[in-house]
């Protein structure tokens, strides 16, 4: 597997609930989740993506967008690609968003070729890098985007990803509690199957094993901690890590850069 970084930026979008990043790179990033929207602009490359909303490849000019908790990955293909993305909150989203009755009323499509929504993404990031960003400017920015999306590119609620009773609580267990010990064994008893049951409904619906997504639950919540301002070896420690090296590895893996990196390029 690549895993070569050649330039990682977190921007400051002023903002409160929303995060933006730009990278360029040839890391192939496995099947994982965020806890936030993301909606971003390929600038560079092209990439193959598989969603448990469906596969999809995007190139120099789409749009590229994920919904909170849905797995998917990041293969490149033929070199380095690159994109500028924004994180939002969901509790932002749904306030925006109030003629909705809550965020997962809709589904964001993976990926879409809109030339309006592409001007308006590269807008937004004009305003953020400027040297004296205006929040005012940023604000409306952002929210011509989310309009466009939400406009244009949602799928209808009974288009998204439903899951088991059994497995739809599985998961619910590791997102709510990621750092804390779990077996296999513990897991099939709160959710009334066994364990080859639980390992074949949970990789068949999500498309990773109870394991693996743990995994990326602890990562996730890791990603909180150190946005809080906590020091990288209590944050392993907190998210149930059994030290720095075991988050680093999962927390690289995941979103191409390093814990420490990821902290020191918001400064």
């Amino acid at each position: 597997m690549k895993h070569h970084v050649h330039n990682v930026k977190r921007h400051h979008p002023l903002v409160p609930g929303l995060e933006a990043m730009s990278l360029l790179t040839e890391h192939a990033f496995p099947r994982h989740s965020h806890d936030q929207f993301g909606i971003g602009i390929f600038i560079q490359g092209a990439q193959h993506s598989w969603s448990n909303i469906g596969k999809v490849e995007s190139s120099a000019g789409d749009i590229i967008m994920v919904n909170p908790g849905e797995i998917h990955d990041g293969i490149p293909l033929q070199g380095p690609r690159g994109w500028h993305m924004i994180y939002i909150n969901p509790e932002v989203v749904a306030q925006e968003l109030r003629d909705l009755s809550k965020v997962d009323d809709f589904v964001m499509r993976p990926v879409v070729s809109d030339q309006e929504l592409r001007f308006h993404m590269r807008n937004l990031f004009t305003e953020i890098n400027t040297i004296c960003p205006d929040r005012t400017a940023v604000e409306e920015a952002f929210l011509l985007c989310l309009m466009r999306v939400t406009h244009y590119h949602i799928f209808s609620k009974q288009q998204g990803k439903t899951y088991s009773p059994a497995i739809a609580l599985a998961k619910q267990y590791l997102d709510d509690s990621p750092e804390e010990k779990v077996t296999l064994s513990m897991l099939s008893s709160l959710c009334g199957v066994s364990r080859f049951q639980l390992i074949r409904g949970f990789s068949r619906e999500t498309g990773v094993t109870p394991h693996a997504y743990l995994v990326q639950s602890r990562v996730r919540l890791a990603r909180r901690l150190l946005l809080e301002g906590k020091k990288i070896t209590d944050t392993a420690l907190v998210a149930g890590f059994a030290d720095q090296s075991h988050l680093t590895r999962a927390f690289q893996k995941q979103f191409g850069i390093t814990p420490g990196h990821y902290v020191a390029s918001a400064k």
